[in-house]
């Protein structure tokens, strides 16, 4: 039940800390895994608490999921996880205020098992104050060529309503009643794992996401030049095209080492129709130490090009159909490095639990942007000359899991 940050986004957040499409990614990302053809997911219960914080903006909460085997071709499991979110971030300091709020998702699994062939199919919803998601997934993947190849195809649908959050003259926040928009989201996988020897399997991802509808953020705006102004810059709302499709590839190459250790290198590549380009490459090192601790470090390198219609200072208003200044936009690079342990033990005087474990995970997030600039510097530096923006974050994970 391992979550992992990285890319232009956190794990968790609202719709003022991260965009529409990367929080339908994110969800869609923390959903119940299909499980490998020919063999079902085993009986157990994670217990997570996670905590995010950096750039001002906090998120934490907890986190439950259980598996339960229904005779040898059925396994179920049900995953509860919650986001409690405070933020002050420099997209809310300048175009909004603080706010505290709290998001809960809920999901449902199934996996079924026919001969050399696993049937999966999931249900995930999404609640906050002002966004509504909901997805839903189908897998099935098939052993082949001796069990050294497993293929699976997967589809997702996700519809989402989007809301904004105003306060009332009374002081109460509520949903604006002027605003309520909707996104639909489809995507297609192909996935592909290939035992090449004892000690190396290579993997293949291939994905295809399309969106539709409202996919902006409605906090976060835009800026265009005002040298009249105090600032010298005027806050607009953001132009999003309304579609948008996007591919991504990826190889991985996990190797096992003589001495029970493990070595993992990946490398994916994404593009979409606004122009975004992105590459991340990571390695991870697994080692146990004795019989009953299992440590592990990693690194990974993220590069983003900015999308065709974002700029950090537009030189007017309508300066173009389609305008954005949403930081998930920009070019930039990013830096994650972390570190697990992992500890298996018995559970003593309960036999029938005689294998549990309790892991602890620390990444430290570095982001360097390369075209978005602290906007709340304009009064010291000028607008369009304020410093490059960068932010540090560190994630935290602890979870419990027993095996029934």
């Amino acid at each position: 039940m391992q979550l992992r940050a990285g890319g232009s986004g956190v794990h968790g957040g609202s719709a003022r800390a991260l965009s529409p499409f990367t929080r339908t990614l994110l969800a869609l990302g923390i959903a119940v895994a299909p499980a490998l053809a020919g063999v079902l997911p085993e009986d157990r219960a994670d217990v997570m608490w996670h905590l995010y914080k950096g750039g001002d903006i906090t998120i934490q909460g907890p986190s439950v999921l259980v598996r339960k085997k229904v005779g040898d071709n059925l396994s179920l499991s049900a995953n509860y996880y919650e986001d409690m979110i405070s933020s002050a971030s420099i997209d809310v300091k300048l175009s909004a205020s603080p706010y505290h709020e709290t998001r809960r998702q809920e999901s449902v699994a199934a996996d079924y098992l026919h001969g050399k062939s696993t049937y999966s199919a999931g249900f995930i919803t999404s609640k906050e104050p002002d966004y509504k998601a909901n997805t839903e997934y189908f897998a099935v993947s098939q052993d082949m060529f001796g069990d050294l190849t497993t293929l699976t195809l997967g589809y997702r649908r996700g519809w989402d309503q989007v809301y904004r959050d105003i306060k009332t003259p009374r002081g109460f926040i509520e949903n604006d009643p002027t605003f309520h928009e909707r996104a639909d989201h489809r995507g297609y996988s192909l996935s592909l794992t290939q035992i090449l020897t004892r000690n190396a399997i290579l993997g293949f991802n291939y994905e295809l996401l399309t969106d539709q509808g409202y996919l902006a953020n409605p906090y976060r705006k835009i800026r265009f030049l005002s040298p009249g102004q105090g600032a010298g810059f005027t806050l607009t709302d953001q132009v999003y095209p309304t579609t948008r499709t996007s591919s991504s590839a990826s190889l991985q190459l996990k190797y096992y080492l003589p001495y029970r250790a493990a070595l993992t290198g990946q490398y994916r590549f994404f593009h979409d129709t606004w122009g975004i380009t992105a590459r991340t490459a990571e390695v991870d090192y697994t080692h146990p130490v004795r019989k009953h601790l299992i440590l592990d470090g990693s690194f990974r390198y993220y590069h983003q090009g900015p999308a065709d219609f974002y700029s950090d200072l537009f030189p007017r208003a309508n300066y173009q159909n389609f305008m954005g200044r949403d930081r998930e936009l920009a070019a930039f690079n990013s830096y994650t490095v972390g570190a697990g342990a992992s500890w298996l033990f018995a559970m003593p005087f309960v036999p029938a639990l005689g294998k549990n474990s309790i892991n602890l995970r620390v990444d430290h997030l570095m982001i360097d942007y390369s075209d978005f600039r602290n906007a709340l510097l304009a009064g010291t530096y000028g607008a369009g000359n304020e410093p490059l923006y960068k932010l540090n974050a560190n994630i935290f994970q602890v979870f419990f899991s027993i095996w029934f």
